[in-house]
C-alpha cells in the first residue's frame, strides 16, 4: 500500500440537496482516477458508495460511505453523504473529520433546502467549502441562475472560478478563470484538454475574471494592496490567495460540469488537490494538537457499520501519530483499553488490509470492544480527548411491539446494533408506559429502520402511536375511611386506615406523613400504609397514569391484635388514598414541550395556524437570516409525527426541535376522553 504523508492528504465531504447527484460524482472521481473499470450508475445500483440493499431499492444514499483514490501523487479521501434531513446524522458525522467540502448545486433547481442546511453544518464545522454546479448538460441548466442563488443565500465570497462552456445539449467545457483557458471535456473519461478561450464569451469572462481576481484579492491585504496598485494579479499570487481564502472562509470558489456525464471531474480533482487545506494546515481542536505521523496517537471514530458475519467496523480519522494493527490504545471517552485489530482501508464496502493509518488519514478497525461513534482513541500514555460529535436530538417518536411472540430478545439486540451503527436512531423500553420507544429524525429514517430491522435480524414489529406520560394529581382535600377485612378459613386480614389526601405545588412529587397518635395503628404498620399509597400512586387511579404533587396523611385507624398484619395494612393504606383522592376533585396534567420551528418566512402563516390547532401557545418568533424561528409551547400529546406535517406546510424546507418545559392541566373535554379511553382499554385487558 502506497505512504502519503499529512501534506498530500486531501480529506473531502460531498454533500448537498437530495438528488444533486453526490454519488455519481463520486462514482465519477473514481473511474476517473482509475480505481474503478467502470462507471456505476444509482438507477442501475451499481455504485461503490450506494451499496446497501435499502439505497439500491429507494435509489438514495442513507448512510455516509468512506472511498479514497489517488491523484497526482496525493490521496484523496471522499466521504459521500445522503442528501435527505432524516439523515442528517451521517452528514454532521462525515464533516466533522474532513477539512473540505464539495457542496452540490443541481444547475436546473440551484440552492434547494437541504443545500442551506448542509451549508449550516458545515459552516458549525470550520470546513472550507467549494461548490460545484452540476448537471449543466441538462435541459433547462442555468450555470448563472444557480450561481445568483448561491450569493444571494451564502453571500459574496460565492466566486466562479468557472465558467460553462455552453449549456444543456450544448455544454462542453468551462473557461478557467485563473489559468484564462478554455478547458473543453472529453464525455465519459472526466479528462480535458486545453483551447482558447472562445470569441463570443470573452466580455464576460473579462467581467467575471475581475470579480473574481478582487474577491481573493480580498482575503487577504498583501495581495488586495497588489491588485490596487496592477489591477491584477499573477497565477501564483491568485492560486496563493485562493487557498488562503478558502482555508479562512472568505472565499468560496465556484465549479461546474456533469457528473452523469462524467464531465469536469478531473478539473474538480485538481482544485481539490490545489485548494483544499491538506490536514497538516488545520489546527486541531484548541490547537494543542499537532497533526504529526510521530505524535501522540490520536483518533476520532466517526462511523460504525454492521458487517454480516465479520461484526462492526468501526470508521476512524486519525489526528496526530500513527495507529498500527495490534496497538494497545485507551478510549478516552468512557476509560476503556482497546487493542487494535485488523486494520483496512475503503472503498464503499470493499475492504483492504493495511498495517497502519497515519496522522491526517483514515481507516477502518474491525471489533472494538466498548468504542463507538463519537469515542476518542489515543495514546495510553497521552490520553488526548479531541471533541465528540454533536449528532441532533429525535424529533420523532413512535412505539413499536413484536408481531410474534418471543421476538422481544431478538428486536432489543437488532435496535442496540442499528443504534451503534446511527446514534441519531434511539430506542428505549420506557417502563411508565410499557412500550418500546423509536425515535429518530423523521419518518423515512424510522422507515428505514424498521426495514432494517426484518432484513438483517428477522423479526418485524407493529407501529403503535406512542402513549402520553400523563399525571394526574387533585385540586381540593378528599378524606376516605377505609376498612380491609378479609375472613377465610384460618387467620385472617383486618386494617382500618383514616387518610386525608392534599394537593401540593407542582414537582412536589408524592409526599407522605403520619398524625396517628396513641396505638391507633402500630408504628410496625405505618410503612405498610404508606407503600400501599405509593403503589397506588404508581398505578394510577382515574387513567392508569402516576399521580403526582399530592401528600397522603394517615391521621387514624384501627387494628386487630391477631389479624392486622403487613399485606392488610398495604391494602388498606392502597384503597383509602384511591377513594380520598376520588373525593379531590382530581385532574390530569399533560407534558408540555418548548417547540422551536425553523421555516421560510412565506409559509409562517401556516405553520403558526397549525400549532394552533394542535392547542400550541405562539411565544413569538424571530429572524434566522431568510428563515423566521417559531417558538411556542405545545401539548406533546398533539406533536405525533409533527415533523412530516412541517415538511408538508413547507415543500419540505422545515425543520423542528422540541424540548421538555412543564405539565400543565388538560382541558375538560380533553381529559374526558383520556379517562374513558383509559377505562375501555383496562377493560379490555380485564
Amino acid at each position: 500500500m502506497k505512504e502519503y504523508t499529512t501534506d498530500q492528504l486531501r480529506n473531502i465531504a460531498l454533500i448537498g440537496h437530495g438528488g444533486v447527484g453526490k454519488t455519481t460524482l463520486n462514482e465519477a472521481a473514481l473511474f476517473t482516477a482509475g480505481e474503478t473499470n467502470r462507471q456505476g450508475t444509482v438507477d442501475d445500483g451499481t455504485t461503490v458508495s450506494d451499496y446497501n440493499e435499502d439505497e439500491i431499492e429507494r435509489k438514495i444514499s442513507i448512510s455516509a460511505c468512506l472511498s479514497h483514490l489517488d491523484w497526482k501523487n496525493h490521496k484523496i479521501n471522499i466521504i459521500d453523504t445522503p442528501g435527505y434531513t432524516d439523515f442528517t446524522g451521517e452528514v454532521i458525522g462525515a464533516l466533522r473529520v474532513v477539512e473540505g467540502a464539495v457542496v452540490l448545486l443541481n444547475a436546473v433547481t440551484g440552492v434547494e433546502v437541504g443545500t442551506e442546511k448542509v451549508w449550516r453544518d458545515a459552516e458549525k464545522n470550520g470546513v472550507a467549502r467549494l461548490l460545484f454546479i452540476n448537471s449543466m448538460d441538462k435541459e433547462h441548466a442555468d450555470f448563472y441562475k444557480a450561481l445568483d442563488m448561491a450569493r444571494d443565500r451564502f453571500g459574496t465570497a460565492v466566486v466562479p472560478l468557472q465558467l460553462p462552456i455552453g449549456q444543456a445539449a450544448d455544454f462542453k467545457g468551462v473557461v478557467d478563470l485563473v489559468s484564462m483557458k478554455a478547458l473543453l471535456f472529453e464525455s465519459g473519461s472526466g479528462k480535458f484538454t486545453e483551447g482558447d478561450i472562445p470569441e463570443d464569451m470573452k466580455g464576460k469572462v473579462d467581467e467575471y475574471r475581475e470579480k473574481f481576481v478582487e474577491g481573493v484579492a480580498e482575503s487577504d491585504d498583501e495581495l488586495l494592496e497588489i491588485f490596487f496598485e496592477a489591477g491584477d494579479l499573477t497565477d501564483e499570487q491568485m492560486k496563493k490567495g485562493l487557498k488562503k481564502g478558502i482555508l479562512s472562509g472568505q472565499v468560496y470558489p465556484v465549479f461546474c460540469g456533469a457528473a452523469e456525464d462524467n464531465m469536469g471531474t478531473g478539473a474538480l480533482l485538481d482544485a481539490i488537490i490545489d485548494y483544499v487545506p491538506s490536514p497538516s494546515q488545520v489546527p486541531i481542536d484548541d490547537g494543542t494538537l499537532e497533526p504529526k505521523a510521530d505524535g501522540p496517537a490520536a483518533a476520532l471514530v466517526f462511523k460504525t457499520i454492521s458487517e454480516p458475519h465479520v461484526g462492526e467496523l468501526s470508521l476512524f480519522r486519525v489526528y496526530s501519530g500513527t495507529i498500527k494493527t495490534g496497538a494497545d490504545m485507551f478510549n478516552v471517552t468512557n476509560d476503556q483499553s482497546e487493542r487494535i485489530g485488523q486494520i483496512s482501508t475503503l472503498k464503499g464496502r470493499e475492504r483492504k488490509e493495511i498495517g497502519l493509518v497515519t496522522a491526517g488519514d483514515m481507516g477502518a478497525v474491525v471489533k472494538l470492544k466498548n468504542t463507538h461513534t463519537g469515542d476518542t482513541l489515543s495514546d495510553k500514555k497521552a490520553k488526548i480527548a479531541l471533541k465528540g460529535i454533536d449528532f441532533p436530538e429525535p424529533n420523532i417518536r413512535i412505539a413499536i411491539e413484536p408481531k410474534a411472540r418471543g421476538d422481544e430478545e431478538k428486536i432489543s439486540n437488532g435496535l442496540q446494533s442499528l443504534h451503534d451503527e446511527d446514534p441519531t436512531f434511539i430506542a428505549k423500553y420506557d417502563p411508565e408506559l410499557k412500550q418500546m420507544i423509536i425515535s429518530g429524525q423523521g419518518e423515512l429514517h424510522l422507515t428505514v429502520i424498521i426495514d432494517r430491522l426484518k432484513r438483517k435480524f428477522k423479526v418485524e414489529v407493529n407501529e403503535l402511536q406512542p402513549k402520553i406520560p400523563y399525571r394526574e394529581t387533585i385540586t381540593a382535600v378528599g378524606d376516605s375511611k377505609y376498612r380491609h377485612k378479609k375472613q377465610t378459613g384460618g387467620a385472617g386480614q383486618f386494617a382500618e386506615v383514616w387518610m386525608r389526601v392534599e394537593p401540593l405545588e407542582r414537582g412536589s412529587g408524592v409526599q407522605f406523613e403520619s398524625e396517628v397518635v396513641g396505638m391507633a395503628i402500630d408504628r410496625v404498620f405505618i410503612p405498610s400504609i404508606e407503600k400501599g399509597v405509593r403503589a397506588a400512586a404508581q398505578d394510577g387511579v382515574i387513567s392508569g397514569c402516576i399521580v403526582t404533587d399530592v401528600k397522603a396523611v394517615v391521621y387514624d385507624g384501627k387494628q386487630h391484635p391477631v389479624d392486622s398484619k403487613d399485606i392488610a395494612f398495604q391494602i388498606a393504606g392502597r384503597e383509602a388514598f384511591k377513594e380520598g383522592f376520588q373525593k379531590a376533585k382530581p385532574i390530569l396534567l399533560e407534558p408540555i414541550y418548548d417547540v422551536e420551528a425553523t421555516v421560510p418566512e412565506a409559509y409562517t402563516g401556516d405553520v403558526v395556524g397549525d400549532l394552533n390547532s394542535r392547542r400550541g401557545r405562539i411565544l413569538g418568533m424571530e429572524a434566522q437570516g431568510p428563515f423566521q424561528v417559531v417558538k411556542a409551547k405545545v401539548p406533546l400529546g398533539e406533536m405525533y409525527k409533527y415533523s412530516t406535517t412541517l415538511r408538508s406546510l413547507t415543500q419540505g424546507t422545515g425543520g423542528h426541535v422540541m424540548k421538555f418545559s412543564h405539565y400543565e392541566e388538560v382541558p375538560r373535554d380533553v381529559q374526558e376522553k383520556i379517562i374513558a379511553q383509559a377505562k375501555a382499554e383496562k377493560e379490555k385487558k380485564e
